[in-house]
Order: structure tokens, then C-alpha cells, then sequence
């Protein structure tokens, strides 16, 4: 077989074809980043210029080539495996069907994902797995998302087909070859292949650049809501299989060196004796800052509208705050950061192995005292990992959906929302009830859920909260609702006027206010401490910056607790509103709100500062912000993260 044009051109087919084919893959990924940024739109909206989409596009290339390598490594290995007798048309048809399942399922990881955005701000990662490893309803969710967003179905097998036509076969004959010209053909494309395929997936060439990983998007964009747009779905799930969740700073060269900025073990104020209230604290679901009218005076009333009367009406007797925030964008961020002042670093705290680590909370500092302890939750046990988390923090009891079904008082499981869990109405008049049994002083928590996905309501209120405004609204006034018949029904109880209430979300959700869809303005949850008898009688919403964080040392300090005790947070009421603060983290980014500012901190150096009074944060003051302040506030926050690392992986989460 004489080797001229023509036969090195068939000889190099192999490698051509599968060129050709991973391009085509290249412009799958694009047509999902261009999907996902149109499906949430108003979250990527801001402040875009021509030039700045260019560098998030050419940021999304660097991730989306490491993605579609390391998938389809099989694929190219399938191609260029250098073995002439391949060449059959039996063999091309396992080659197209492998490009096809390998690519379409991380078509559709990318379009699902854009749909979950909404709840998290970021792309998913591997620890959705443990998330929901416990539900047995994902099959109705995903049924009932897939109806609702009918459309991205259709696009699905649209591109799906496209993919299909597109694909090109090498069209040899293996009789017609010499084997070895074919085999050493296609043995040097794939070593000529094989550095290129590694250096994508690594994210350069260069011998000092690192394996990129999620927080590298971060280069790319101006605001961490972004880098979801620069990443893709695969690349994250891939990137976070089996890797350490906690790498431990060194800002700090000592622990002394560290507590002159911030400590998290907490020693008593006073030395007065103990108050032992009851505690019950409310963790509502999507129960976003937005959605009530009392916590948003400063908005446009000729544009806002609030959903929540009856907790309008509760805010009326109680302290809340100009500015308060949630630790995270999950309802498995929210269980730690409310119960035991731990807020999500990196990834939800309860999915990492430092879930292990001794742990204290709210419930067993109280019970060392003792109280009766109690969790609640609508739901199956075992749901969310709820029932393992709270009693890992000393619950003693948990009452879930079986336990509801089991008191012949209630109407069992007829009251099953069909998805998730008892309907709120029912299951707080249950709460209720079972608080009145308890001996006291008690400390419950209850976890609501009727204003979740798939956003529906008790037939018999469907004609009383119609659809408006966003699917979720009208869920916002049913548990609203329901929470003001549990204080209707809780304030004739004997233990009422003998107990402290703090009222607050898991995250927030669904929003159509441009002000609750920036980076910060995605973590606006409320903050409500009600105590019968004392705020009612001084109600006030204090000027002062509070989060979830700030709930256990806030209740320890409002009962005098004696004793020292771990938090993050702070106690909000006894600290002067110069010296409160706030802390997130999102896509790599780390948000520190103080001194009327928010300063975004990339673990390296600053990127941003943000005025609180620049509410869409449109003017990056970075370079016109006095330095000192930014400074004072990287350092204190360094110190936070560096603890908050440190003590994850030492097992040092109690005093």
C-alpha cells in the first residue's frame, strides 16, 4: 500500500473524525451555557457589557474543554485505539452510541442544573448526592420540574437529534488497509492527542499552573453569582468527587494571633443566675426576607408587595433587624448555622466527614441544664439528614411525619402534602400540641415545608391564596397563615408567656425584586426574637447586621447562660451595632458584611467592596474605599475562616 495524499488522509481519519465529533460537543456546551444563562436571567443581568461576556465566554472555555475531555476520554479512546479490525460499521455505531450517552447526559445535568440555580446561586456539586440520598420522592420532583419546564424536554432532544446528524463515521474498511500503516497512524494521533487532552483538562499547559477547580472561574467574572455561568455542571460534579472539602488557611501563624480578631469560644457576660425560658425556634422554609411586608419599609411601595400579615403582625410585638441574613442557600446550610452557630464554608457542614466532630448546639447546651428537648419536622425520618443532625446537637426526641400519622388527635396521613410532608397548617397545631406535654423549661425547633417545590397549597385554600406574582407567593401566605394560628392556638398554653421565640428561614427562594437577586441580596432571611410579656412591650427593628449564625449565642445571652459554649456568631443584642456582622460563602467567594459594607474575598485578596446603601451593588468602591476599613475587615474575616478550617479538621467545634 503506497503511502500518498490520499491514503495519509484515510490513515488520519480516525483522529479527523473525532475532532469533528468534539467540536460539535464544544457547541452542545455553549448552546447549554446560553439556555442557563436565559432560564435566570435576571441573576446574571447586571451591569453586563459586550467585553465582559467575552471574558466569562472565554473562561467558559477553559472549563468546558476540561469537562468534555476528561468525559469523553472513552470516546477518544474508543476513536484512536490503534487496532485496524475496529474499522467495521458495527464498530462505528458503539463509538456514536458511547459520544451520544457520554454527551447527552451531560447535556442534561446542565439544563437541570440551570433550573436548580434558583435555589442554591451555584452549580451542583457531588454533595447533592448525600443531600437527597434519603428521599423517596425525587422521582415526582423531577416528573413535576420536567412538566413545568416542559420546554428545556424539547430542547433537550432538539440538540439531542442535532447531535445525532452531526456526527461523523470514519468510513474505512479494514480490508482495504494495511494494518500496520493503520495502526501506527492511529497510535501516534493518539500520543500526539494525548498531551493536549491532559493540559485541557488541567486548564493550561504551563508547567506551574495547577488543576483548575471550581473557585478558579472566579478570575473570570465581576460578581460570584457569575462564576455559575463560567463553570459547568459536569466539571463541578467531577471536580468535588472525593476531595477534601477543608484546607486550612495560614493567615495566622498562631492561635493567639488569631483570637485578637475573632474566636469562636464565647464565655459569659454577666454573672447573673440563669433565666430558663422555654426556647422554640421556627425554621420556615423559603421563608425569604423579601416576602415580608414589615422587614421592607425602604422598598418602592408603589412596586412591592408583601405576602405575610400575620407575621407582619408578629414583628409588630417583636426585635428584628435593618439587616439579616441566612449562612447559606440550602435548607442543610440553615440546620447548622441556626442550631449550632455553624455556618457553610466550601460545602453544607452536615454532608462533610467534619459532621463526625463533636458537635454542640442549642439543644444540648440547654439540656445539660435541663430542659426537654425536641426537633420536628413534617416529614419522613430521615429526610434532608434532618433526624441524624439533630440528634448528633442533643435532641432528645424527634417527631416526623410517622409520628404525626400515629396521634389519632390530627388527621394523619390525609394531611400528606402528597411530596414532601404534613401540610404546615396541621402539623404547627401538632407542634403545639406536643410542646403542651412537654415539661418545662423545653427548647423545640420545628422545620416547615409547605412553601417548597412543587409550590402547591391544601385544595381547600387554592380559591382563598390564588396564583399571583410568583408560584411561590401564594405558599408564602399559607404558611404564613399557619403560623399565625400556632401563636393563635400557643397563646393560651401556660408555657406562652414563659418562652423565648425566634423566627427565621432555612434560605431564601423565588424572587422578583432586582434588590433580593444580587450576591448579597440573595441571603436576606429574616431575624425575629418575639418574647411575650418583654417585646411586645418595646418592640424595635434594631440598626444592626444579624445572621443565622448569631441565634444560639443570642439566646444564650438573653437566658445568661453560665457556662463557655462555641459559635461563630455573635450575641447580636449585647454587641454594639458597630461591632455586628455577617459572613457567607458562594462559588469561592467569601462575603463579609460590616461597617456598612460588603467586602468579597476570593481565600487570596479582596475583589469587591459594596456600600449596604448600594442595594443593586453597582459601584464597586475597591479602589476609592478607605483602605484601612478594608483592611480591618479582610483580617478579621481571615481570622474567621481560618478557625472555622482549622477546627473542622482538628475536631475542635466545642469550647
Amino acid at each position: 500500500m503506497k503511502v500518498n495524499f490520499t491514503t495519509l488522509k484515510s490513515l488520519l481519519s480516525p483522529l479527523g473524525v473525532t475532532l469533528y465529533n468534539l467540536l460539535i460537543v464544544y457547541v452542545v456546551y455553549f448552546s447549554a451555557r446560553l439556555i442557563y444563562f436565559l432560564e435566570n436571567y435576571s441573576y446574571f443581568s447586571q451591569n453586563l457589557s459586550f467585553s465582559h461576556v467575552l471574558e466569562m465566554l472565554r473562561g467558559g472555555l477553559v472549563f468546558d474543554t476540561s469537562a468534555i475531555l476528561v468525559t469523553n476520554i472513552p470516546y477518544i479512546v474508543l476513536m484512536l485505539f490503534p487496532l485496524h479490525y475496529k474499522e467495521t460499521a458495527a464498530y462505528q455505531k458503539l463509538c456514536r452510541a458511547v459520544f451520544l450517552v457520554i454527551n447527552g447526559l451531560a447535556l442534561a445535568v446542565n439544563l437541570c442544573d440551570a433550573v436548580y440555580f434558583r435555589f442554591t446561586m451555584r452549580r451542583t456539586t457531588t454533595t447533592v448526592f448525600d443531600e437527597f440520598a434519603n428521599e423517596q420522592n425525587l422521582g415526582d420532583v423531577f416528573l413535576t420540574e420536567t412538566l413545568r419546564h416542559f420546554y428545556l424536554l424539547v430542547l433537550f432532544v432538539i440538540i439531542l437529534w442535532a447531535m445525532y446528524r452531526l456526527y461523523r463515521v470514519t468510513g474505512l474498511k479494514y480490508k482495504t488497509l494495511t494494518w500496520w500503516h493503520y495502526d501506527l497512524a492511529t497510535l501516534l494521533s493518539l500520543a500526539a492527542l494525548a498531551p493536549f487532552v491532559v493540559a485541557g483538562i488541567r486548564g493550561g499547559f504551563v508547567t506551574a499552573v495547577r488543576p483548575i477547580t471550581i473557585s478558579n472561574a472566579n478570575q473570570y467574572v465581576d460578581r460570584p453569582v457569575e462564576a455559575a455561568l463560567v463553570l459547568n455542571t459536569p466539571f463541578s460534579l467531577y471536580r468535588t468527587i472525593g476531595k477534601a472539602v477543608f484546607v486550612v488557611p495560614e493567615y495566622f501563624q498562631s492561635e493567639a494571633e488569631m483570637e485578637k480578631y475573632f474566636t469562636p469560644v464565647h464565655v459569659p457576660a454577666d454573672s447573673l443566675p440563669m433565666t430558663k425560658k422555654n426556647v422554640v425556634v421556627f425554621i420556615v422554609e423559603s421563608f425569604g426576607r423579601e416576602y415580608i411586608g414589615a422587614l421592607n419599609h425602604t422598598l418602592d411601595n408603589s412596586r412591592y408587595k408583601g405576602y405575610t400579615p400575620h407575621v407582619d403582625s408578629l414583628i409588630a410585638r417583636s426585635i428584628t433587624f435593618s439587616h439579616s441574613y441566612c449562612n447559606g442557600r440550602k435548607s442543610i446550610d440553615g440546620m447548622p448555622s441556626i442550631l449550632s452557630s455553624i455556618p457553610m464554608f466550601v460545602e453544607p457542614f452536615f454532608l462533610t466527614p467534619a459532621s463526625m466532630n463533636h458537635v454542640s448546639g442549642i439543644a444540648s447546651l440547654l439540656a445539660d441544664e435541663g430542659y426537654q428537648t425536641a426537633f420536628f419536622h413534617g416529614a419522613q425520618r430521615g429526610s434532608m439528614g434532618f433526624q441524624a443532625f439533630a440528634r448528633s446537637t442533643g435532641f432528645q426526641d424527634y417527631y416526623g411525619r410517622e409520628d404525626y400519622d400515629a396521634d389519632s388527635r390530627f388527621g394523619g396521613d390525609a394531611d400528606f402534602d402528597g411530596m414532601w410532608a404534613i401540610w404546615d397548617e396541621p402539623f404547627l397545631q401538632y407542634y403545639c400540641a406536643k410542646m403542651s406535654e412537654m415539661k418545662e423549661p423545653f427548647m423545640t425547633a420545628v422545620f416547615t415545608a409547605s412553601s417548597h417545590h412543587p409550590y402547591v397549597i391544601p385544595e381547600k385554600y387554592k380559591d382563598v391564596y390564588p396564583e399571583e406574582g410568583l408560584v411561590i407567593h401564594k405558599c408564602i401566605r399559607y404558611t404564613d397563615m399557619a403560623i399565625g394560628r400556632f401563636f393563635q392556638q400557643a397563646s393560651r398554653q401556660p408555657w406562652f408567656k414563659n418562652t423565648i421565640f425566634v423566627l427565621t428561614s432555612d434560605h431564601t427562594n423565588q424572587s422578583d425584586h432586582m434588590e433580593y437577586q444580587t450576591d448579597l441580596g440573595g441571603f436576606c432571611s429574616p431575624i425575629v426574637i418575639y418574647e411575650p410579656g418583654v417585646t411586645d412591650r418595646n418592640p424595635e427593628m434594631q440598626q444592626k447586621i444579624a445572621q443565622q449564625i448569631d441565634i444560639l449565642p443570642t439566646l444564650m445571652g438573653r437566658l445568661h447562660y453560665p457556662k463557655p459554649y462555641f459559635a461563630f456568631g455573635i450575641d447580636v443584642l449585647n454587641t454594639p451595632a458597630e461591632d455586628t456582622w455577617a459572613v457567607n460563602y458562594m462559588n469561592g467567594i467569601y462575603q463579609y458584611v460590616k461597617h456598612g459594607h460588603v467586602i468579597q474575598f476570593d481565600g487570596q485578596k479582596t475583589k469587591a467592596v459594596y456600600a449596604l446603601t448600594d442595594s443593586l451593588m453597582q459601584n464597586n468602591l475597591l479602589n476609592s474605599h478607605p483602605s484601612a476599613i478594608t483592611s480591618d475587615m479582610e483580617r478579621e474575616l481571615k481570622a474567621i475562616v481560618q478557625q472555622y478550617m482549622e477546627r473542622m479538621t482538628q475536631d475542635r467545634l466545642q469550647p
